[in-house]
């Protein structure tokens, strides 16, 4: 009776762990039911994607490529023309919440010694906007982070039509993207000089030390959720290149000013996407994005 019982009773144990395996079993990638992986929103490096003018914290012999490193966005200033060369952020649900702009704009302190700095002031009655190249609403996570959009090494003087309709709408397109589960990778800046603001046309604001660019262009590349993310680049990945006139003719469709990556690296010298794989590169640096654009 006591062996039929232990029998009994061990198969009964057996039983319970066959199906408690049953249940934690780990489904291998290979098999066709398996469930794809999903991925939590981060905050990854600015510079994944590369630095475009390879440049560095070397003040005195690189004035006008001098790399400056914040916490929520990377760029190249020139010190010459008192603007960014380019800024380079990565964007995602994990940099977005729910703190209000908070309009601070103010003098970059980190600047070097002796170096110009813009103030809040330094655009006033120049008829350009202060048009910031990481935008305001990218950075909702904390109030250092969206401050720090609002320091002037971040701004460029831009058309208020450029500024408050193409632009404004592509920053607006770019968050619906991320929402939709997608992290960005987004380099924008400005070249050449002359623009034409609600004033007029100007080289130079601020008594000379600010250049007033001619084009403004931007470069984003969109990738699901996920990491290892320039090596997850592929010839398929969406990129969105758009270069827009500095002046009051720009309208509301971004769409309408769509490049190719190619294109702005011809305008600037700039090696934008310098980490993606050189084979990868040849085929989306040379294509113009057709995707939607609202």
């Amino acid at each position: 009776m006591k062996r039929t019982l232990y029998r009994l009773l061990s198969f009964g144990l057996l039983g319970t762990l066959a199906v408690s395996c049953s249940k934690d079993e780990t489904v291998k990638p290979s098999d066709p039911t398996a469930v794809s992986q999903s991925f939590d929103a981060t905050r990854d490096s600015h510079l994944t994607m590369g630095n475009p003018s390879g440049a560095v914290t070397d003040a005195t012999n690189y004035p006008n490529n001098y790399l400056m490193s914040k916490s929520q966005y990377v760029l190249s200033y020139s010190r010459d023309k008192g603007k960014p060369n380019w800024v380079s952020w990565h964007l995602s649900s994990a940099w977005v919440g729910s703190t209000p702009r908070q309009d601070n704009f103010a003098a970059d302190a980190t600047l070097p010694s002796g170096w110009f700095r813009a103030t809040n002031t330094s655009y006033t009655g120049s008829g350009f906007d202060r048009g910031h190249n990481c935008p305001s609403a990218d950075r909702t996570g904390s109030v250092a982070d969206n401050s720090a959009t609002f320091l002037m090494t971040n701004m460029m003087p831009q058309a208020a039509n450029n500024n408050q309709k193409a632009w404004a709408n592509l920053e607006n397109y770019c968050r619906t993207l991320i929402n939709a589960g997608n992290e960005l990778y987004i380099i924008c800046g400005s070249y050449g000089t002359g623009g034409t603001g609600v004033n007029g046309y100007a080289t130079t604001i601020a008594s000379g030390k600010i250049t007033v660019p001619a084009r403004c262009w931007k470069v984003i590349v969109v990738l699901p959720e996920g990491s290892s993310d320039a090596s997850r680049v592929t010839t398929s990945t969406r990129v969105i290149a758009i270069n827009t006139p500095n002046d009051q003719s720009v309208g509301t469709t971004w769409g309408t000013y769509r490049t190719t990556v190619d294109a702005i690296e011809s305008a600037t010298g700039y090696n934008i996407l310098s980490a993606v794989s050189s084979t990868v590169q040849a085929t989306i640096e040379s294509r113009v994005d057709t995707g939607p654009t609202s």
